[in-house]
């Protein structure tokens, strides 16, 4: 389950909007923050990237106006990346599909007991995830 999920929303991600999962989860994770902006390293660590990998999934992104980077204010190694409205609006027009596409995979095949299982199961996870990324 832990490789067919993530593929499979990847799939419907690409195949409705031309947006990979990875990119789909940046967007996100931008549009949660208060001004849509959050520096590169930790915006690495809360979609489980590299660094790497992250610059390069943000220069596409760039790319696509729907992201800016800019230098840190307080700190000038530091990377800033900030969602845009061209890409707040991106991410807007993939939600749909996306959580349509969540629901059938996971949400539907569960009870409401089977849903507050799985969050208990997940609570009790995440601190040891948390401490290794």
């Amino acid at each position: 389950m832990l490789m067919l999920l993530p593929a499979a929303l990847d799939r419907q991600l690409r195949e409705d909007t031309g947006i990979p999962h990875a990119y789909y989860q940046i967007l996100a994770m931008l549009s949660n923050e208060p001004d849509r902006a959050m520096r590169m390293t930790d915006l690495a660590r809360v979609v489980g990237s590299t660094s790497s990998r992250l610059s390069h999934a943000v220069a596409s992104l760039e790319q696509r106006g729907w992201v800016e980077r800019q230098a840190c204010r307080s700190d000038k190694r530091g990377q800033i990346a900030y969602l845009t409205d061209a890409g707040l609006a991106a991410l807007e027009a993939a939600a749909p599909g996306h959580v349509e596409e969540v629901r059938r995979l996971v949400f539907d095949h569960l009870t409401e007991e089977d849903v507050a299982c799985l969050g208990a199961i997940t609570a009790k996870l995440l601190p040891t995830l948390n401490q290794i990324s």
